[in-house]
């Protein structure tokens, strides 16, 4: 059974992943890896948008339509789905996400670590706190990955996004902490990379320069996609994608059904599923 894993980096403009981001973008250089622009689905905030990635479904059908909207998702999601197959499932995320799938309101002292088989994450170590380090939090993902080997393994630290709300997106401290992340997950994916995983890292939405996102700027809707994966074809990609394709795709990756509310497109440059 193929594994993957699913970073998500909140806050990330694609410009600058790509120009921040030395590691990733070193991995395309030497076709290691394909790199994508993803459209985000609106409203650019990011309740809806780990809705959007979890369950490949737009606000106006599945009702999470803003951040303030703290209960269990109506949608079936990835974990979910790989549950359903017999696959393992484990995170470490923002605990809004354990809102979406696991159980609202969120209880900090019994939620933030949960072990539970019969849950859809099984696994799982979460944060509430937006300046929680993306070291740790990273570390927490391995963590689980090295204790319960799971085949969906889902990553979300929140650093970049922190300093685009204190700085803007147009300081060094936000692209500070985007070269920060990356050389942190240049100790990581080599590993993953050799025990076979597939990995894909993306964001929920960008950022704009006065450290706002919610709205239709290409600055708060283009993130990156970087696929680590034998099923992609090395390169930069020029087709923009939109964000409601990549659930789907970690589906197909997973070698697991697609939910009924769940669509991707036949033309995927450069995939090979």
């Amino acid at each position: 059974m193929n594994k993957l894993i699913m970073v998500v980096l909140d806050g990330l403009r694609y410009d600058t992943a790509r120009q921040s981001m030395g590691y990733l973008n070193h991995l395309v250089e030497h076709r290691q890896a394909a790199v994508y622009k993803v459209v985000s689905e609106l409203p650019s905030l990011s309740r809806p948008l780990y809705e959007v990635l979890l369950t490949g479904t737009p606000a106006w059908l599945n009702g999470i339509t803003a951040n303030h909207m703290a209960r269990l998702s109506s949608q079936t999601s990835l974990f979910h789905l790989a549950r359903q197959q017999g696959r393992r499932t484990a995170a470490a995320a923002y605990y809004w996400v354990s809102e979406l799938v696991q159980r609202a309101p969120f209880h900090y002292a019994e939620d933030r670590e949960q072990h539970n088989e019969a849950l859809p994450i099984q696994h799982s170590k979460f944060y509430f706190d937006d300046s929680y380090p993306d070291s740790h939090l990273l570390l927490d993902g391995e963590v689980l990955r090295r204790q319960w080997d799971p085949h969906f393994l889902y990553i979300h630290p929140m650093g970049i996004d922190d300093a685009g709300h204190k700085y803007g997106a147009d300081s060094k401290q936000y692209r500070g902490k985007a070269i920060e992340v990356d050389s942190l997950l240049a100790a990581l994916v080599p590993g993953w990379m050799k025990e076979g995983y597939h990995v894909l890292i993306t964001s929920d939405h960008g950022m704009n320069k006065d450290g706002q996102h919610g709205g239709t700027g290409c600055e708060e809707r283009e993130v990156p996609l970087y696929c680590i994966s034998p099923v992609f074809v090395p390169g930069e990609y020029s087709q923009e994608l939109s964000q409601l394709w990549l659930a789907p795709l970690c589906c197909r990756i997973l070698g697991i059904p697609l939910s009924s509310a769940m669509t991707m497109p036949a033309d995927w440059e450069g995939l090979q599923l």
